[in-house]
């Protein structure tokens, strides 16, 4: 029997990068899995790489009635929702002089605001279905210092105190709630950054495995946290990053510097 026989997954950030390797893991054990994102043409796509256990949603993380209609949807195709892969992201950069609080306050809608609203609606499907497990991504940004990325670090901190705190509150109902934090995963989200070798420099110096991330390195460790060999495992944030918590975090301010004004 495979680790995922008759369960059932929703994925947001599932059409591409890690959400989607996150997919690939829990539909290669046998799951079956909901697809959630904003571009529907991507999802499409996804949905039909992975085959008819999968299929796919239209969801946009920073509206309520987007979100519950979207694990409707899952619950009513798929069946009742045991698993969840919160890997909705965005990026954004700015020194702190130079980033409005408005700014500041849209950088966190998706990373952190937008993941609670999924993970509380995840948890209340779960609760329906008498259990399941959580894992959402967070980031190597949760606890080091990125310059020039506060929005960024601080949804990520907020993401690991969240998976703490509802693994705290969930645990009684039989929910497990754990977080990931990759380093540089090879993603079309971080292509720009990748792209420019000063910077896959400044993070390979930085990561005693001296490699950046593929989206698989992350999904298969996802699915051994979603998975029943992690049962007596909740409320832990993971370092999945080459090592990369064992030193420091980048410095990428000579890159934003050539997009976004100068602090002053």
């Amino acid at each position: 029997m495979a680790r995922f026989d008759g369960k059932v997954a929703f994925v947001t950030g599932g059409g591409t990068g890690i959400g989607l390797a996150c997919a690939q893991a829990i539909v290669k054990d046998g799951g079956r899995v909901m697809l959630a994102a904003r571009r529907e043409d991507v999802l499409r796509e996804a949905a039909r790489s992975l085959g008819p256990a999968a299929a796919f949603v239209s969801c946009d993380v920073t509206d309520d009635a987007s979100v519950e209609a979207a694990i409707a949807a899952a619950e009513a195709k798929l069946g009742p929702l045991n698993l969840a892969v919160n890997a909705a992201a965005s990026g954004s950069g700015g020194a702190v002089l130079r980033t409005p609080a408005a700014d500041f306050q849209r950088g966190l809608a998706t990373e952190l605001t937008g993941l609670y609203r999924c993970l509380r609606a995840e948890a209340l499907a779960m609760q329906r279905a008498g259990g399941g497990s959580i894992v959402n991504v967070s980031s190597i940004a949760a606890v080091l210092t990125h310059r020039w990325m506060t929005p960024y670090c601080v949804a990520k901190a907020g993401v690991n105190m969240l998976t703490r705190c509802a693994a705290d509150e969930l645990g009684p109902l039989g929910i497990r709630v754990n977080a990931v934090m990759p380093s540089l995963v090879e993603t079309p989200l971080v292509a720009m950054l990748i792209g420019d070798a000063s910077v896959r420099e400044e993070y390979l110096r930085r990561i005693p495995l001296n490699r950046l991330g593929k989206p698989e390195d992350v999904g298969r460790f996802v699915a051994g946290l979603l998975g029943d060999e992690a049962s007596w495992v909740t409320g832990q944030c993971i370092g999945v990053d080459g090592g990369h918590t064992l030193r420091q975090g980048p410095d990428l301010v000579a890159f934003f510097q050539k997009f976004l004004p100068a602090e002053g």
